[in-house]
């Protein structure tokens, strides 16, 4: 294979279904293909008023995970409201975690061309679900549906390092991901259930002939829900980023240049810039 002009540098945020027979906050049940709207109550729905109750076995499984990734476990951790405002999210705020995650600076090794590499682990935590958006494509997107029986499902966010440096490896990363929850029982990682889904963050290095790299701007590409989409997406954003600078010439840190959040095409097979 070719030598590429520049480097690939992408990092993973991976959200992990918990195998819990219910929420995080309260007792409705998570099972997979209930009917719309049936599993939810006044908690998961945001009632005012209404006091929420931690799920001890999602915490219990958030520890085994993260000492199988070689994590620090904190003696003090706590919660956070991430607040946005989508229909899916009946609060209008996501129960997180932020300054103080559970565990932090870990590692997970995978196999390469190149033999064994150990990826870092920024951090890994516990979060709520949101809701699931159905919209009407064949009607033009004109109705939107929403099923909230996903939210305040437990999820496990795993916050890789950006040392992933190819689409290959990416995808090595995001199964052995898999492999491990799968054997520890903490999910069963059904991709085609979104028990595991990812974000990527990707952007790219090239060498300028004063011998400095360019870095472009970053790019969030959101819910990868396949391996196959995983490898495809971060390839095609690679070569998208690096036409982009050959015409603008556009670096991370110029004034006005942020990151941009993108959503994966999987049967165009290009990313959409969101926002």
């Amino acid at each position: 294979m070719a030598e590429l002009p520049y480097r690939i540098v992408i990092g993973l945020e991976v959200h992990v279904q918990l195998l819990t027979r219910t929420k995080l906050f309260c007792g409705c049940s998570t099972q997979f293909g209930l009917p719309p709207n049936s599993a939810t109550c006044p908690i998961c729905i945001g009632m005012p008023g209404v006091l929420p109750v931690m799920n001890r076995r999602a915490f219990e499984l958030a520890l085994k995970a993260a000492l199988a990734l070689n994590c620090s476990m904190a003696s003090f951790t706590k919660w956070d409201r991430k607040n946005y405002y989508y229909p899916d999210l009946p609060k209008n705020y996501q129960i997180s975690q932020y300054d103080l995650p559970f565990s932090q600076n870990g590692w997970l090794e995978i196999e390469t061309a190149d033999g064994v590499k150990r990826i870092g682990i920024i951090r890994v935590h516990l979060e709520e679900d949101a809701g699931k958006m159905l919209h009407d494509e064949q009607g033009g997107g004109r109705d939107s549906l929403v099923d909230l029986n996903r939210a305040g499902t437990p999820l496990l966010e795993i916050v890789s390092q950006p040392d992933l440096a190819s689409p290959e490896e990416a995808k090595a990363y995001l199964e052995e991901i898999r492999l491990l929850m799968r054997e520890l029982e903490v999910s069963d990682c059904e991709m085609q259930e979104g028990s595991l889904r990812c974000d990527a963050n990707v952007n790219i290095h090239i060498p300028q002939e004063d011998g400095t790299r360019a870095a472009t701007p970053i790019v969030e590409v959101k819910n990868l829900n396949s391996f196959r989409a995983v490898e495809r997406a971060m390839r095609y954003e690679a070569l998208r980023q690096f036409d982009e600078f050959q015409r603008t010439g556009r670096r991370l840190g110029d004034p006005g240049v942020s990151k941009a959040t993108a959503g994966w095409n999987d049967a165009r097979g290009v990313t959409v810039v969101q926002r």
